[in-house]
């Protein structure tokens, strides 16, 4: 079990209770849940099978929506809200690359007993 993953579980759950403390309106929230959730859901996948490439792939992509969401939704002036998809964006797309090398290892691990 790596701990890129257990931080992806932590940056997903954060994401998600954060708009109980951030200031958001209709989009922020919903891309702050739904984008929570899915990284949430991905660092779980990444958990259950640590030589899925594609899991990781998915936090880095779904770190690079988070990112852009404040722009792309509108709520960019709403700096608490902004801030946290930013902040967590970038480190979901950190911990997803710093995960790659393990889980190519762990993949070619399995790849190799076939």
């Amino acid at each position: 079990m790596r701990w890129q993953d257990w931080v992806g579980v932590v940056l997903g759950a954060y994401l998600i209770l954060g708009t109980m403390w951030t200031s958001t309106n209709g989009g922020a929230m919903s891309a702050m849940i739904v984008l929570g959730a899915l990284l949430l859901i991905a660092s779980v996948w990444s958990l259950a099978m640590p030589g899925s490439m594609t899991s990781e792939y998915s936090h880095m992509l779904l770190g690079v929506l988070l990112f852009i969401s404040p722009w792309v939704l509108g709520y960019s002036e709403m700096m608490g809200a902004a801030w946290t998809s930013w902040i967590v964006g970038v480190l979901a797309v950190v911990v997803g690359a710093a995960a790659l090398p393990e889980a190519n290892a762990a993949h070619r691990g399995v790849a190799g007993q076939h």
